[in-house]
C-alpha cells in the first residue's frame, strides 16, 4: 500500500526544470511511450507544468521500464531498464532532494555517483592503499542491481527521510512495471532496482551504506576500503586477514540478500621490490585499470630500474580501445578525407587521454599510437602508395602542417612520427 501523503509535496517547478536540465544530457534512448528528447522539447514547458502539478499532489505514477539487454564482455547480457522522458525528470528531482539532505553521511572512500567524487579520485585512493598495504580484496557482487532486497531499502530511506513523500515516490519506483524484451508486461519481483534508472545509483549507494561500509567501519575499524558503487576494493595486511575478512564479508552480505561472485572475487598480493613472496595472483582490476608489479626506472639513476605495484589501462580495455579504432571508421574506404577521420575519432580520443593518462602513458601509447598504424595503411590504400615509408611521409608532412588535427599529435608521448 502507498504512504499516504497529507499535504503538499515540496517540490517546485525549478526544482523540475533543472532536474531536466542534468538528465538531458544523459541516455538518449526512448522509453514505452517512444517519446523522444527532440519531441518533449517541443512542449517542454507545459510537459513540466503537468509533472509539477502531478508530483506536487502525490499523484505522479511511473510508467513502465523497457527493458534492454546490453552484451558483456564474458558473453552474457547486461539488462538495463530504460525509463520514459518524464520518468527521468521526475526520478532527478527526487535524487537532487535525497541527495542534498544524505550524501555527507556517506563514507569518505565511497566515490561513485556522488557530488565532487570521481573515478581517478578511487583510483588514487586504491594505489595510495597498496602502497601501504599488502594485500587486497577485490570484490565484485553478483547481480547487485537486479538482487537489492526492496523492504531493506526501504527501512534504509525510512532511516534517513522522515518525509513519508520520499518514501512514498521511491516506494512507486521500484515497484513499477516492466516491459520485457519480448515486449511484454510484467510485475516486478520484490527485489532490484533497474539498471538506467536516474536514482538507481543513489538508492544502491544508501544500500550498500548499511549493508557494507557502516558494518566494515564498525567491526572492522583498521580495515581500508574503496568503495565505487558495487566495485569494491579492500585492503588488508596480511593473506590470513584477507581470507578472514572475506569470509565475513560474505556472511555480512548473505544477510543482506546479496551474494559475492565467486568468479569474480579473488584475493591478490601487492608485489613489489620490498614484498618479493612468491604467490599466484600478483593483479586486479579496478575501473578500467589494471594494478600489478611493473619495471620503472630509478629517479636517481639511468642504469637502474625497480619494481613497482601500480595501475595502468587494463587489457580488456586497451583492446575495446583498439576495436573503437577499427571499427568506427571504414578504413577501406579511399574517398574518405582525413579531416572526417579526426572530426569522428578526435572526441574519444581526448577522452581516453583525459580518463586512462592519468597515471604515467606507457600502456596508453601503445594504444593511441594505433591511430596513427591505421592513418599510415589508410594512406597507402587511398594514395596507392606500396611503400611504407613513403605513407610515413605523407602522414608526417600531414603533421607537421596540421599539428593538432589529431587530439594526440599535440602530446609527443602519444606519437612515433
Amino acid at each position: 500500500m502507498d504512504f499516504h501523503v497529507s499535504k503538499t509535496v515540496p517540490i517546485t517547478l525549478k526544482m523540475v526544470i533543472e532536474s531536466y536540465e542534468k538528465v538531458r544530457k544523459g541516455g538518449k534512448a526512448a522509453g514505452i511511450d517512444e517519446q523522444s528528447w527532440e519531441a518533449f522539447d517541443k512542449d517542454s514547458m507545459n510537459q513540466f507544468y503537468v509533472l509539477w502539478n502531478r508530483m506536487t499532489s502525490g499523484t505522479y505514477f511511473p510508467s513502465a521500464v523497457r527493458e534492454v539487454e546490453i552484451p558483456k564482455k564474458d558473453g552474457s547480457k547486461r539488462t538495463l531498464g530504460i525509463p520514459t522522458v518524464c520518468d527521468r525528470i521526475a526520478q532527478g528531482v527526487l535524487r537532487d532532494y535525497m541527495e542534498k539532505r544524505i550524501d555527507h553521511l556517506f563514507h569518505e572512500h565511497s566515490y561513485g555517483y556522488r557530488p565532487l567524487k570521481s573515478q581517478h579520485q578511487a583510483l588514487k585512493q586504491v594505489k595510495k592503499n597498496c602502497l601501504q598495504k599488502a594485500w587486497v580484496i577485490d570484490m565484485d557482487i553478483a547481480k547487485f542491481f537486479d538482487t537489492i532486497s526492496h523492504e531493506l531499502l526501504l527501512k534504509a530511506v525510512e532511516a534517513v527521510f522522515e518525509e513519508k513523500w520520499v518514501r512514498m515516490y521511491v516506494k512507486r519506483w521500484l515497484e513499477m512495471k516492466i516491459v520485457n524484451v519480448k515486449g511484454e508486461l510484467a510485475e516486478r519481483s520484490s527485489m532490484g532496482t533497474p539498471q538506467g534508472g536516474v536514482i538507481s545509483p543513489l538508492l544502491a549507494n544508501l544500500f550498500l551504506h548499511y549493508a557494507f561500509d557502516k558494518w566494515i567501519e564498525q567491526n572492522y575499524p583498521g580495515i581500508m576500503f574503496v568503495r565505487y558503487a558495487d566495485d569494491i576494493i579492500v585492503h588488508c595486511d596480511t593473506k590470513e586477514q584477507a581470507e578472514e575478512l572475506l569470509e565475513a564479508i560474505k556472511t555480512r552480505l548473505q544477510s543482506v540478500h546479496l551474494n559475492v561472485n565467486e568468479k569474480k572475487t579473488k584475493i591478490a598480493y601487492c608485489s613489489d621490490y620490498k614484498r618479493k613472496q612468491k604467490y599466484s595472483n600478483v593483479q586486479f582490476d579496478f575501473l578500467g585499470f589494471s594494478f600489478q608489479p611493473r619495471c620503472s626506472l630509478s629517479k636517481f639513476s639511468e642504469n637502474k630500474s625497480y619494481t613497482t605495484y601500480s595501475p595502468q589501462i587494463s587489457k580488456g580495455n586497451s583492446q575495446k580501445i583498439r576495436d573503437v579504432i577499427n571499427s568506427e571508421i571504414n578504413w577501406r574506404n579511399s574517398k574518405l578525407e582525413i579531416e572526417l577521420i579526426a572530426k569522428i575519432l578526435n572526441p574519444k580520443i581526448r577522452g581516453w587521454i583525459n580518463y586512462y593518462g592519468i597515471f604515467g602513458d606507457r600502456g596508453l601509447r601503445r594504444i593511441i599510437t594505433c591511430v596513427d598504424d591505421r592513418l599510415i595503411k589508410w594512406i597507402k590504400h587511398k594514395h596507392k602508395i606500396t611503400s611504407i615509408r613513403r605513407a610515413i611521409k605523407m602522414l608526417s608532412s600531414i603533421k607537421e602542417s596540421r599539428p593538432f588535427l589529431f587530439a594526440h599529435w599535440p602530446y609527443k608521448e602519444y606519437c612515433y612520427l
